[in-house]
């Protein structure tokens, strides 16, 4: 390429770079600089986050480990978790249905989990599940740490894809009152019509759906919109500690099969 055409698109670089300066930053800090610890220390992030906890968190206080988490996000390294705005939403969610049972797909670190069980009644159960074995045992590490035993949170280290359909015959999910995807977007509508396929979501059934705004679930958000069997609604918020880079939580009640 000659100068002159590099120097043609100058203007139209920068001007990319201004308007998605916080995608760059982000990207800068979940990948690269990540990529980087990774192979400098031989751990993954959540393993490092988790020593973090160990260190400055208060054992048997999910409120505290909570925190100490956010602090580890903010200040230390982008943890890419569900964040404190996004997590008022989810308890308040949690505490106004009072689910018996909730499935969560897509445990991470833990992070939404200790949200879900700290805020469900007395006598309910979580069941969540988590693809990558090595973020599995880290997250279970979070768990009991936060004093949940096995009877309340339960994890199951496998793909969305292949639990769901063993739910009812191993796990002794009967029916999910609520259901939170926060694994692959591109995954959830997969998987949703697996829970219905299944018969696995109750009538008035709620399903709360992260990240459907970025990086987005458009074919999700379009088929609960036009299926006939959810009502919905979407609470917009943003990526934590990125504030310019909108996001939203699709909030779904299930209608029946229509």
């Amino acid at each position: 390429m000659s100068p002159a055409i590099a120097l043609a698109f100058l203007p139209l670089v920068v001007t990319l770079l201004v308007r998605y300066r916080h995608h760059f930053r982000l990207l800068v800090r979940t990948v690269l600089l990540r990529g980087f610890r990774d192979c400098l220390s031989g751990l993954r992030i959540e393993e490092r986050a988790f020593s973090y906890v160990l260190t400055h968190a208060l054992p048997g206080d999910p409120g505290h480990i909570l925190t100490t988490l956010d602090h580890w996000s903010s200040c230390c390294e982008y943890l890419s978790h569900m964040g404190p705005v996004k997590g008022q939403i989810l308890m308040r969610l949690v505490e106004e249905k009072a689910p018996a049972c909730v499935l969560e797909l897509g445990t991470y670190c833990g992070y939404s989990t200790l949200l879900i069980a700290r805020a469900l009644p007395p006598g309910s159960r979580l069941l969540t599940v988590e693809r990558d074995s090595r973020t599995a045992a880290v997250a279970e590490k979070v768990i009991r740490l936060a004093g949940f035993d096995e009877q309340m949170v339960e994890l199951i280290a496998g793909s969305s894809e292949e639990v769901i359909p063993r739910l009812r015959a191993q796990h002794q999910l009967n029916r999910a009152d609520l259901v939170l995807l926060a694994h692959r977007p591109r995954y959830y509508l997969r998987d949703l019509q697996l829970l219905e396929a299944h018969a696995l979501l109750p009538h008035g059934a709620t399903v709360l759906a992260d990240h459907v705004l970025f990086p987005g679930a458009p074919r999700f958000l379009q088929y609960t919109k036009s299926c006939g069997r959810y009502r919905c609604r979407l609470h917009h918020t943003s990526l934590p500690d990125f504030p310019a880079i909108k996001d939203g939580i699709a909030q779904l009640t299930y209608t029946g099969p229509g």
